[in-house]
């Protein structure tokens, strides 16, 4: 297993968790100047450990892929969203493996267990407080969306706050594909089910929060790169530090 610093700049290697997970609060505490308490940085630091290894899926880029085919998260699809999550979703940025999607929802939380997160986003998904869509190629998930409602998001609740209700709108959050089917049109899949399905959800709008700055990393796009909402007729809103809020009507 493995832990590697928020800011990339020390990894550590081992087979005992608990011993990493100390030089890395010492690594912290040496270089860097943060709030976080010893004990967030540890427990962030467990997280990453134990994603380093849960997270076993391939992370090849494959030269080409198959048909996508794109199913909501119903009760009977929560299983292949798991196995998505526990193992697909970032092997190759074990830093993730805690997210689960629930950040969007949460807001600016402190470090939480990863199990935590995922037992309280398996209840979302089955309450219908969390709804997305799973991209599946030849039979396997390739690819998430969380496409909630912008009312149950308290990291975008100060968003164009004089616009339309929050509940009349679909928040295209987070696109999460699995490392052999970036770059093969998961994420346009994804989105134009989105947008195909927003009616009938009783929304009035979909919007995007693409990242303003794109460095071309396949982890700074995990909002929607701005060129695919371009395509499809979105507008800018606003513009916030980090992204631009954009929108179009269903």
């Amino acid at each position: 297993m493995w832990i590697e610093c928020f800011d990339k700049d020390a990894r550590f290697e081992g087979d005992e968790m608990e011993s990493l997970v100390e030089q890395l609060v010492d690594h912290v505490r040496a270089t860097h100047d943060v709030p976080y308490p010893d004990d967030e940085i540890r427990l962030a630091g467990r997280n990453f450990a134990e994603a380093s290894v849960r997270e076993d899926g391939p992370v090849e880029r494959l030269a080409s892929i198959g048909r996508v085919e794109v199913h909501a998260v119903t009760d009977d699809r929560i299983d292949d969203w798991l196995g998505f999550f526990d193992r697909d979703a970032f092997p190759d940025n074990p830093d993730w493996g805690s997210c689960y999607c629930l950040d969007p929802h949460a807001g600016d939380t402190p470090e939480r267990p990863w199990r935590d997160v995922r037992a309280e986003m398996i209840e979302r998904l089955r309450s219908g407080a969390t709804l997305g869509y799973l991209a599946y190629v030849d039979g396997r998930p390739a690819g998430w969306v969380n496409a909630s409602r912008r009312s149950t998001y308290a990291k975008y609740d100060d968003v164009d706050r004089e616009g339309p209700a929050p509940d009349t709108v679909v928040g295209v959050s987070c696109f999460i594909v699995a490392p052999p089917y970036r770059r093969h049109g998961v994420s346009s899949a994804l989105l134009d089910r989105v947008l195909a399905d927003g009616s009938a959800r009783g929304a009035r709008f979909v919007e995007g929060y693409p990242r303003r700055e794109d460095t071309g990393e396949d982890s700074e796009s995990f909002c929607g790169r701005q060129p695919m909402f371009d395509a499809r007729g979105f507008a800018p809103v606003e513009e916030h530090d980090n992204y631009t809020v954009v929108r179009r009507q269903v």
